[in-house]
Parts: structure tokens; C-alpha cells; sequence
């Protein structure tokens, strides 16, 4: 179903959203190990992760952080365990762990709501240059 190479982590994003967009370039810039791949929600990779674990998109729309032994992590959960595997200092938000799921993801959840409004949304899905294809899956 997944073709993801051993030890690779795979986060889904919106493939529209401005601040989605450039999170993932942050997050590419970032990845001195090569640990993350990424396609978007969108795409036919996205569609059938939201299909296997029954993802309610009306509910979860932005990041999804998927490894085939964990299985998938959503909202502020994803996002800390991104930065995690970062490297310092952005490794050091997952500090934001000791706050409550409910509280990170209700904060997140603004965020998400909004991240149109306030970074505007393109017309189309990112399209990765020819260096970065090999990190993207379709």
C-alpha cells in the first residue's frame, strides 16, 4: 500500500496551504539524518493513508505524521515529533509534550483554522523541483 524505504517517516500536509508549504521546506532544510518524506493530502499516497485509518479530514486537514511501525500522529503530536528528530534548538519544542494533547491541539487547531487567512493558499499542490522529487511520494 505504502512503499516507504526502511526508517523513514512520511508527513502529510496540505499541499494548498502557504504555511504548509513552507513548513515542509523548513523541514527539508532542517533534516540533516534524511528521515522525512512527504506527500500531500491530496495525493493519491494521502488519500489512501486518510482510507486506512479512517480519517475524518473534516476534523484533521493539516499535518499527519506517519511511520509504518507507529502507525499515525496527528495535529500537535505530528508536528513536535517533527521537531523533534530536527535537530537543535528546534528539538527543544518538544518540551511542549508536558502540556496537555487537549491544550496543544486546541491551540493548533486555531492555527489550522486560520492558516488560510492568515498565509493565503495557492491554486495548486507543490510541485518539488527535480532535486527534492526523491523525497516526495505521489
Amino acid at each position: 500500500m505504502i512503499n516507504l524505504p526502511k526508517h523513514k517517516k512520511l508527513i502529510l500536509f496540505d499541499g494548498v496551504c502557504n504555511l504548509c508549504n513552507s513548513s515542509v521546506q523548513y523541514v527539508i532544510k532542517h533534516d540533516k539524518k534524511n528521515r522525512f518524506m512527504f506527500a500531500a493530502l491530496q495525493s493519491e499516497v494521502g488519500k489512501s493513508i486518510i482510507e486506512k485509518f479512517n480519517i475524518d479530514t473534516q476534523k484533521t486537514d493539516s499535518i499527519l505524521l506517519y511511520s509504518p511501525e507507529k502507525g499515525i500522529d496527528y495535529k500537535s503530536t505530528a508536528a513536535l515529533k517533527i521537531a523533534y528528530h530536527l535537530g537543535f534548538p528546534i528539538s527543544l519544542m518538544s518540551v511542549f509534550f508536558i502540556v496537555p494533547a487537549f491544550i496543544r491541539n486546541w491551540v493548533y487547531d486555531v492555527i489550522a483554522k486560520n492558516r488560510y487567512k492568515w498565509f493565503g493558499k495557492k491554486s495548486a499542490c507543490m510541485i518539488p523541483t527535480p532535486e527534492l522529487k526523491s523525497k516526495f511520494l505521489e
